[in-house]
């Protein structure tokens, strides 16, 4: 069983930057792939970032590559993301995930356990 926190959501204006955290208890997440999701009122769930166990490799949706970097401490038991150039758009409630899978998971169906969300929320 793992619980995951996040933390780092805010109030940002749009440019600028947030890091998100991922805090894992209960086991070592470096058995499991991580991924981050975004999801607004009224839309489905939006994969935004994973990242392997090993952290070897990455993924991103377009809308965030380039702005957006996904990283991981397994020693600390940690996975982050860190949120760059912030628009409008990207406000969100963001999702930490765990996958059992060993390749980059992009399906939230995938995945095995959930944290309970932080809010990002960006000013024009």
């Amino acid at each position: 069983q793992v619980h995951l926190e996040e933390s780092g959501g805010g109030l940002v204006q749009a440019g600028g930057s947030l890091t998100l955290s991922c805090a894992a208890s209960g086991s070592l997440i470096d058995r499991y792939g991580m991924g981050w999701f975004r999801q607004v009122p009224g839309k489905e769930r939006e994969f935004v970032a994973a990242i392997t166990w090993s952290g070897g490799g990455t993924s991103y949706i377009d809308s965030v590559r380039g702005r957006f970097i996904i990283s991981r401490d397994n020693a600390k038991n940690m996975a982050y993301l860190q949120l760059n150039f912030l628009k409008p758009e990207d406000a969100a409630v963001y999702y930490c995930a765990a996958t059992r899978s060993r390749v980059i998971a992009e399906d939230g169906r995938e995945y095995d356990y959930w944290g309970q969300g932080t809010q990002v929320t960006v000013s024009s």
